[in-house]
């Protein structure tokens, strides 16, 4: 599941990306220099309902018990990050990542698979913040490269990525339906 807003308006820093508006702590949580601006931190056992009502905002479907168990798997563990913007107390926005490593050959790297941000603070940088966020603890993690997966048709997500300097990698993904099982064919005792 990925869901995002696109960061446009924003200035480039030194990588290509938004400009470094957090404070460089990775124990507390981060914070933009501008008033109204959210924090960034990681996400806690509370945070899962509204990270759940931002999700459903933008897919259409409520999966609370999916996000209870992403929390589960991906809040405060090693090598996992479940962070969250918080403005004036209330969670705006989130973005999910791991690192792995091995998956047929690839050396170490960070995975980013959900993001999203509540639609009536979109297109003022979160998105950015909670990427740039995932992508500075990664490499405080020691990750080299960043990568995501996303619909060939999710042209919305795709100009957020771009901007943010990820390009198509060397890895091609493959999947098939599992819809039927495979079964003999009564007649020739082979399989279809």
């Amino acid at each position: 599941m990925l869901s995002t807003l696109n960061s446009a308006n924003r200035t480039k820093g030194p990588r290509g990306h938004g400009s470094k508006q957090m404070l460089e702590q990775s124990s507390t949580p981060e914070q933009s220099f501008k008033a109204g601006s959210p924090v960034i931190r990681d996400a806690r056992t509370e945070d899962m309902e509204a990270v759940g009502e931002i999700d459903a905002g933008i897919t259409g479907l409520a999966k609370p018990d999916y996000w209870s168990r992403a929390f589960a798997r991906y809040g405060a563990r090693p090598d996992r990050w479940f962070l969250v913007a918080e403005i004036g107390g209330n969670v705006v926005g989130f973005i999910l990542g791991e690192q792995r490593a091995w998956e047929f050959g690839s050396p170490p790297c960070g995975w980013v698979f959900a993001i999203g941000v509540a639609a009536d603070r979109r297109l003022g940088g979160i998105g950015t913040q909670l990427f740039e966020t995932i992508c500075r603890r990664m490499g405080e993690a020691g990750v080299e490269t960043i990568r995501t997966m996303l619909a060939r048709d999710d042209a919305l997500n795709m100009a957020f990525f771009r901007s943010q300097g990820m390009m198509g990698g060397s890895f091609i993904q493959l999947e098939m339906p599992l819809s039927h099982p495979r079964q003999s064919d009564e007649t020739t005792g082979q399989n279809r």
